[in-house]
């Protein structure tokens, strides 16, 4: 016991003085709660109901039929908000970046997709501008996806009905003419000739049906004729071993994950301004060992990352409804982690030349480890390459980790690696770090 007295006396001393900082109390703990919160909504929040639709612009210049049916299912579309627009409008708002995309439906759209549909390669197709965010080019992807469903199902529609069949005559003598040249076009002209049979049947009912209507003339208004349509449907089903996906769990891990390397910074640059003022001599002048020097302020960065963490995770539980499958598992990456971060503080220590100099590498140090390692963005959104690249990074690890036993709910053996590999980095730099400040001898 006496042996840990002087021990446990310099741990209580750091924590005392930690917990007396308020600055450091409010840069560690209520910045990166505010910031998860931030990066949390932008990754779409807790629930599938916070997911914001896409907004986009719809230039209507054409006032066919067709035209209007367009417009009119990309307005109905779940996934995106419409806004009509002039021409004028909407270059302004794609250039200011307040639309990500704008449509333009230049006038005679309809009758010229009617015409282009069966025309081949020869046939001129109409073209539907697109103005679009140079920054957005996967929603410029997603709109095109949905723009080409819609034209499709109105197209196919307006030819295939009765009320295609001037259209079809059009094409049908376009590809006769073709046919005397091109063999192939003969082929494509018995399906047009057998769907104008059809349209015309069509045409005659619907004639026959006004003839012979009640003494008030009116008929049964003629259904609608649906055009082609996406011959399936997609049922999207998440899938975890946890609860459902909270995009906030991840963001608290992360900005955790720096918020305590910083403070790991902080205690490297503390421990040279230390030497430099003669504190360090004059606390090992005193009957207390190097060892006991540096394993103290260690295990005191340590608890004091632990804490930090788990208090982190507490706001992220209450005010974000985010959920810890494992409490073990989560206290395990945090110990690892805390851990690592006191051996990188120590690292710092030891091989830092002043603590201007340190402080600048050190940030630079922290700040790739916690971009490579996804704490800004999920490192599951890298390409491939990177991915496994950023598997040298302890911040990765890290995160997985924290990932691993919230949303996952992959409990302590899903954690498990993750604590393995952060308490293997804190075993290496802290062992660094030893034998470099034990050859420099009491400095």
């Amino acid at each position: 016991m006496t042996a840990l007295t002087p021990l446990l006396a310099l741990v209580r001393k750091d924590l005392i003085l930690y917990v007396n900082d308020k600055r450091a109390l409010m840069l560690h703990l209520l910045m990166p709660v505010l910031l998860a919160a931030i990066f949390g909504s932008l990754f779409g929040g807790g629930t599938a109901s916070n997911t914001g639709k896409i907004d986009i612009g719809v230039v209507l210049l054409d006032q066919s039929a067709s035209g209007q049916k367009i417009a009119a299912g990309l307005k109905a579309d779940s996934t995106l908000r419409v806004t009509e627009l002039t021409d004028a409008q909407a270059r302004e708002q794609v250039r200011a970046g307040k639309l990500a995309v704008a449509v333009v439906i230049p006038a005679g759209f309809g009758d010229a997709a009617d015409s282009a549909l069966f025309g081949g390669r020869k046939a001129e197709k109409p073209e539907l501008p697109l103005y679009y965010d140079p920054s957005q080019s996967t929603v410029l992807a997603m709109v095109k996806g949905l723009l080409t469903q819609q034209v499709m199902q109105t197209t196919s529609a307006a030819v295939m009905g009765s009320t295609g069949s001037a259209v079809t005559a059009r094409q049908l003598a376009d590809v006769r003419a073709a046919a005397r040249t091109d063999p192939q076009a003969a082929q494509l002209g018995d399906f047009l000739d057998s769907l104008k049979k059809f349209q015309d049947q069509r045409a005659a009912v619907d004639a026959d049906k006004a003839r012979t209507a009640g003494n008030d003339g009116k008929v049964d208004a003629e259904p609608e004729a649906v055009g082609m349509t996406l011959p399936f449907a997609t049922r999207d089903q998440a899938l975890s071993s946890g609860p459902k996906y909270n995009s906030y769990a991840h963001s608290f891990g992360g900005m955790g994950v720096q918020f305590i390397l910083f403070m790991g910074i902080e205690m490297g640059t503390a421990l040279l301004l230390a030497r430099r003022l003669g504190i360090w001599n004059r606390l090992l002048a005193a009957p207390v060992s190097l060892a006991t020097v540096v394993l103290g302020r260690a295990l005191s960065a340590t608890v004091i990352g632990v804490g930090l963490l788990c208090a982190i995770f507490a706001c992220a539980m209450l005010m974000f409804k985010v959920q810890v499958g494992s409490v073990a598992g989560l206290l395990g990456v945090a110990a690892g982690f805390a851990l690592f971060t006191a051996s990188f503080g120590l690292l710092i220590a030891a091989f830092g030349k002043t603590p201007e100099a340190a402080r600048g590498i050190a940030v630079f140090a922290t700040l790739i480890m916690v971009v490579l390692g996804g704490a800004w963005v999920p490192s599951f959104i890298f390409p491939q390459w990177m991915q496994t690249v950023t598997l040298v990074m302890p911040t990765r690890w890290a995160i997985d980790g924290f990932d691993a036993v919230t949303w996952r709910g992959l409990g302590l053996a899903g954690a498990a690696p993750s604590i393995a590999v952060l308490l293997g980095f804190a075993v290496v730099f802290g062992a660094l770090a030893v034998a470099k400040l034990t050859r420099d001898g009491r400095g």
